[in-house]
């Protein structure tokens, strides 16, 4: 009795550690506005934790480790309003850092949460009408194990490799992903499914294994990685229809994905402040700007392998800087983007042909501050003034009209929303049937000016500037719209040189539609291509070769 007494006085002590666990001091504010804005976490660097543009939907999934499709309830701004916080800390453990949030979420935004069981859309792995699976007896290794891709075949263009556990993955067009699982029982496949490369679609949730199959078994799987080209380079360069994970599972298995209501562990958000309470005077003191390095300390820029494939570009811990095979193009999409991932060809002009082409391999070093992260954001000026210095780059930034799409008002067909529901945009897997890359997106209580905007974040491929909303459509709709990524037309305006992005000028032949014929037939709205001053960056000089290392 004496031991079970000290157990729980000790489980009680440390319930109460954590539960008033806080962050020593912290800085918290609206983030500032901008286009894209993703958000991003700075694990604790020299007692400093840094969130950015962050919804209050992200802070809350961080601050209870849940996934952001099991944050419920709450007002309409849960996924719209974005914030900053920066806090000091004494501590990197994990546990102390999300009790810390939560604490920090409940004084400074007055957050109200229970915890609750929904039932959720999750995928089950069912039989289909005969499991094609060979039945193992336990020898050899146990587990799912990526495999060599085949060859693509030739003259396939748009190919590069990379290397994922030791096991080298093609992109694009052909490039597929397969598995060899040896001794798994379906409880494990359909709990690891999601986790596989390339297994796109299958949710944020573990999958569900009901297939009612006992004991272990051998298969091979194998999926389209890329699935979302067109009929007309898929024909160039003799390929078959794209394979997606559920025809995978279906077809080579004998088995299948069904989506089905499944309880669910949740957070409801029962009550909370859109504005934060002030920060405390002291905090620019304790919490100064950490300085960023201008430039690297050193770096070494080779051509690439004529005969490499290798495409790569990364940066690591301590200010590492790596690329490989990477176009001038590309460095310059990069070198100018301010952190946005969405930057396009047409957004920096005056680029030389030759950088299409010219390839480099770059390791380069900068003197980063200990409790500053060194990612994609840090880049951007870092990798300018390189290609400045070795390239000998010279720009300048001006306003340009631009062909750029605006969302007009035709005969709207959505349903109004209720006001108090929670705005969202929801990326879900297309219905079961529908033609290879289609698409769907599930918008509620959005307003038009919200959807202008999710539009180019949807589809960045086909809307490389920023859709204007000219609708004159208030209040906030409920709709879904449904279409194929596949468009034949990649040659025609706006699929390879119109700065509109690609026009719906062919409805996709296995019957899908395009986004732009979506919108219309759907939604009873319009997109149309309309010349608006934009800001472009013009490359005034760049020489082919870098100056000696």
């Amino acid at each position: 009795m004496k031991r079970c007494t000290i157990l729980f006085a000790l489980s009680v002590a440390a319930a109460f550690a954590q539960s008033e666990a806080k962050f020593e001091i912290a800085d918290v504010h609206v983030a500032a506005k901008v286009p894209n804005p993703n958000f991003r976490m700075v694990p604790p660097r020299n007692g400093r934790y840094e969130i950015h543009n962050a919804t209050m939907v992200d802070l809350v999934r961080t601050a209870y480790a849940v996934d952001a499709d099991k944050v419920l309830g709450g007002p309409s701004w849960l996924e719209m309003a974005r914030f900053d916080v920066i806090a000091k800390v004494n501590s990197a453990d994990l546990d102390s850092l999300k009790a810390a949030l939560q604490s920090l979420l409940a004084e400074r935004f007055k957050l109200v949460t229970h915890k609750d069981t929904r039932p959720l859309p999750t995928y089950a792995l069912v039989q289909g009408r005969k499991p094609l699976l060979k039945e193992a007896d336990g020898s050899g290794d146990t587990g799912c194990k990526l495999q060599t891709q085949p060859d693509p075949p030739p003259g396939t263009p748009g190919m590069s490799t990379i290397i994922l556990n030791g096991t080298g993955i093609r992109i694009g067009p052909g490039g597929s992903i397969g598995y060899s699982c040896r001794n798994m029982t379906m409880e494990a496949f359909a709990a690891g499914l999601r986790n596989m490369f390339g297994a796109n679609g299958v949710g944020p949730n573990p999958v569900v294994d009901r297939t009612g199959l006992k004991g272990m078994w051998n298969f091979d799987v194998r999926w389209t990685l890329q699935i979302n080209m067109s009929p007309a380079v898929a024909a160039a360069a003799n390929m078959g229809p794209p394979i997606s994970v559920f025809d995978a599972i279906d077809k080579q298995l004998g088995l299948k994905l069904e989506q089905q209501q499944v309880p669910t562990p949740v957070i409801v958000v029962d009550s909370v402040s859109q504005t934060p309470t002030p920060n405390l005077p002291e905090v620019a003191n304790s919490l100064p700007p950490i300085p960023v390095p201008t430039e690297f300390e050193v770096a070494d820029i080779r051509p690439s392998a004529p005969d490499s494939t290798k495409f790569a570009m990364q940066t690591q811990p301590g200010g590492r800087f790596i690329t490989e095979g990477t176009t001038m193009q590309s460095l310059l999409m990069r070198a100018f983007s301010n952190g946005s991932p969405l930057m396009s060809n047409d957004s920096v002009i005056g680029v030389p042909k030759w950088a299409d082409t010219a390839r480099f391999d770059i390791t380069a070093k900068a003197n980063v501050n200990a409790a500053a992260a060194f990612d994609l954001n840090t880049l951007t000026p870092l990798l300018r003034r390189l290609l400045e210095d070795r390239f000998h780059l010279k720009a300048h930034t001006e306003e340009r009209p631009v062909s750029a799409y605006t969302l007009l008002a035709g005969k709207p067909k959505m349903k109004k929303a209720d006001p108090n529901s929670r705005t969202h945009c929801i990326r879900a897997n297309a219905p079961a049937g529908s033609p290879p890359g289609s698409q769907m997106l599930t918008f509620q209580n959005i307003t038009m000016a919200q959807f202008a905007e999710q539009l180019m974040n949807s589809a960045p491929a086909l809307l490389r500037w920023p859709v204007l909303d000219a609708t004159a459509i208030e209040g906030g709709w409920d709709f879904t719209l449904l279409w194929s990524s596949v468009v034949p037309n990649m040659n025609g305006p706006g699929g390879g040189g119109d700065s509109a992005g690609a026009v719906a000028s062919a409805a996709d032949p296995n019957g899908g539609l395009t986004l732009f014929e979506a919108v219309e037939k759907q939604l009873g709205l319009k997109l149309e291509i309309q010349k608006r001053p934009m800001p472009v960056t013009v490359i005034d000089s760049l020489d082919e070769k870098p100056t000696d290392n």
